[in-house]
């Protein structure tokens, strides 16, 4: 073989190489999270199904401690080293980010359609015209209640305030079990479990808080005052010094067997299921009458969103469109029961009581907490307010009507709904 023929086969080999190591280097994408307990589910079961179905693309996930997520976050975005993919809060703190220019507008994702307007509202801005995450998961609120004691006493599902009344007095006057399990030592259990969970059948959901965020409805008109004047009814059923009562002691008075009904939130059930040796169902807040219309407090909770500086920005919107995707969905949704896709498609559950719970998007009206969206940008909070006449209502140290102007003249110190 002649040298020329050589250095040309030599040459060709050599361009062949480089063709073939160009196209075997992968993209990594770096997700950003402060859900370190879903390291195994992202590792084990979602990142395998994104990739193998996106060759080339790799994924890392890189979860931060949640109570330094925020602040790192923040710090890594400022040194430009923040992650190409970006789990985010709900409300405020990623409308933040994207007013920053750390988060990109997501509104010509394909997958966006995917998703109602209830379901992007934690990531969207306030005048509804850049959404700027991936609705992924939503937590939901209703009852948590232990079978076993119900059978025993032969009581029916309730579903209406007087029937959920009459329940709570069968249970009392046995004296097997404390009716049930909710403390008001740590404030936020009794908004959160409580009043953000009873309280949107009294002010009609979604309705209900456009209207209070339009300011054409205040926390002192009857709608928002009832919810409070139904929770104080609950003290006679919360068992003996609830006020000193933790959230953790209200979970192992149920867990226990001890409480016959948890007010409860959807992300109880993957712990409820390895401490309850009893068997668990679940009903959503009881309507006021028979026949009226259903609400549940479906909540925002957790999206993802695009690093708008990232070098990858094209693989990193591959994977947030399949975030988008049914298929993620399924994947997710059973991983982790409780944390509940906010995709327009249904989710079937392998989870029994995880599918009671979904089940209830099907027959009620969903809304998300009242105070989240633009109603605690100032001081005070009306959250965190909300947490503390929450408690004093059912402590008896605040009348549900004192509460309430409490938390309006607080809102109007600060908040003057746009025109």
């Amino acid at each position: 073989m002649g040298s020329t023929t050589l250095k040309t086969l030599l040459m060709a080999t050599s361009i062949l190489a480089t063709a073939g190591f160009a196209h075997a280097a992968d993209t990594t994408l770096t997700l950003e999270s402060w859900r370190t307990d879903d390291l195994a589910v992202w590792q084990e079961k979602l990142i395998p199904a994104f990739e193998a179905k996106n060759p080339g693309i790799k994924v890392k996930f890189a979860p931060t401690p949640p109570t330094e997520y925020d602040a790192a976050l923040g710090a890594r975005f400022d040194a430009g080293s923040a992650g190409d993919i970006i789990t985010c809060r709900p409300f405020d703190k990623s409308l933040e980010q994207f007013k920053r220019g750390n988060l990109a507008s997501l509104n010509d994702l394909p997958g966006m359609k995917n998703f109602s307007d209830v379901a992007k509202s934690a990531w969207t801005t306030d005048d509804g015209k850049d959404t700027f995450c991936v609705p992924m998961a939503s937590v939901i609120h209703g009852f948590i209640y232990n079978k076993d004691a119900f059978d025993k006493l032969g009581i029916a599902i309730p579903t209406t305030e007087a029937e959920f009344f009459a329940a709570l007095d069968k249970i009392k006057a046995d004296g097997t079990y404390i009716p049930m399990a909710m403390g008001t030592k740590d404030l936020w259990e009794a908004a959160t479990m409580g009043y953000q969970n009873i309280g949107p059948t009294y002010w009609k959901g979604e309705e209900g808080r456009a209207k209070l965020i339009k300011g054409e409805e205040k926390l002192t008109d009857a709608d928002w005052v009832e919810p409070y004047k139904v929770l104080l009814k609950w003290r006679d059923y919360l068992g003996d010094g609830f006020e000193a009562q933790t959230y953790p002691d209200s979970q192992n008075l149920f867990t226990l067997g001890r409480a016959a009904i948890y007010p409860a939130g959807s992300w109880e059930i993957g712990l409820f299921n390895t401490q309850a040796q009893f068997k668990m169902g679940a009903f959503p807040p009881p309507v006021k009458n028979a026949g009226d219309a259903c609400y549940i407090s479906d909540h925002n909770d957790i999206g993802v969103g695009l690093n708008a500086k990232s070098a990858h920005a094209e693989e990193a919107k591959k994977f947030l469109d399949w975030v988008a995707s049914p298929e993620f969905a399924e994947i997710y949704a059973n991983a982790l029961p409780g944390f509940f896709s906010l995709n327009s498609t249904p989710v079937k559950m392998q989870d029994p009581l995880a599918q009671e719970f979904v089940s209830w998007r099907e027959k009620c009206k969903p809304t998300i907490r009242s105070t989240y969206q633009i109603l605690s940008r100032g001081t005070p909070n009306l959250e965190n307010e909300t947490w503390v006449e929450s408690a004093n209502v059912i402590n008896g140290t605040d009348t549900p009507e004192a509460a309430a102007k409490k938390l309006q003249d607080g809102l109007d110190s600060w908040y003057k709904p746009a025109k």
